[in-house]
């Protein structure tokens, strides 16, 4: 079949899939292996359409002949074209069915990770979508017990909120990564992610839910006695007392600058906004703490 015409290729698959009077059912195994073939002259001819087109039928052909797994390559592939030729509302939805279909396998890090490049393609075109898929890709190794392997799609999707100013979600993700290093045992990253979401906090000039946050995690021994908790530390009091100079010199810091560049450009911004003196409450003041979020 080397140098058939991909057009007769996908003709003859398209009549092996119609039944008619005299075809009862459909030939999907032939079909499949034609549309695979056009699909790929196609693709090396850089006709992506078409080749897109064909990456869909030959998924649909091998989802008939119960191969999640092929089919789900196929769907990666057609929307691998999509990202070419900027049809975004297919890349998302390519992307996503081959997670599903990868699901289907009981596959959750190619599902996840479907969903990641998906999230990719979109983060400027379509950032609403490209953080809703980052968080359905990191959701499904948590649910897998692979947060681990999750840490750049954290990382992926606080980047997007920042870029959209969305500092409160942002800080959200970060503590949702930092739960996710405990329970990797990755207890640098989980210092490191906490110091990071106080940093987005005061980058939104929420001053009291950045010492909220601080409080909080300090009743994690390992924050509490790291490098990270002890800049959180400094960099709140510097807050307390209006320190500009001192803020400034805190966010220049070695531990600040081995966070992810993200957070370090926001911590060199600080101060965000006009500073005033303010009087240190007691922790007996403070709200009731919620541990059960921090580990």
């Amino acid at each position: 079949m080397a140098g058939a015409d991909p057009e007769k290729l996908i003709a003859k698959a398209d009549k092996l899939t119609k039944l008619t009077l005299t075809r009862w059912s459909a030939d999907w195994r032939n079909a499949t292996q034609y549309y695979e073939q056009a699909a790929t002259a196609f693709r090396f001819a850089k006709k992506h359409e078409k080749a897109k087109v064909a990456f869909e039928k030959a998924s649909k052909g091998q989802e008939m002949l119960s191969s999640s797994w092929d089919a789900a390559k196929h769907m990666e592939s057609a929307a691998a074209l999509a990202v070419e030729l900027s049809i975004w509302g297919e890349v998302a939805d390519f992307y996503k069915r081959a997670a599903e279909l990868y699901n289907e396998c009981g596959r959750a890090q190619p599902a996840s990770d479907a969903l990641a490049k998906g999230a990719r393609a979109l983060e400027d075109a379509k950032p609403e979508e490209a953080i809703a898929m980052y968080t359905d890709a990191f959701s499904l190794l948590e649910e897998d017990g692979k947060e681990n392997m999750a840490f750049d799609v954290y990382r992926a999707a606080t980047n997007v909120y920042i870029k959209l100013e969305k500092y409160t979600d942002a800080a959200t993700v970060l503590l949702r990564w930092a739960v996710a290093a405990n329970k990797s045992n990755a207890l640098h990253s989980q210092c490191k992610a906490y110091l990071s979401a106080i940093i987005v906090y005061l980058s939104a000039h929420d001053f009291k839910q950045a010492e909220k946050c601080y409080n909080d995690c300090c009743q994690i021994d390992t924050f509490l006695g790291s490098d990270q908790g002890h800049c959180a530390s400094k960099l709140l009091s510097a807050y307390r007392e209006a320190d500009v100079e001192e803020i400034k010199h805190i966010a220049k810091s070695s531990t600040i600058s081995n966070l992810d560049h993200m957070i370090i450009r926001l911590a060199r911004k600080l101060p965000a906004g006009e500073l005033v003196p303010m009087q240190v409450e007691s922790l007996e003041n403070e709200e009731d703490l919620d541990e059960d979020n921090l580990t």
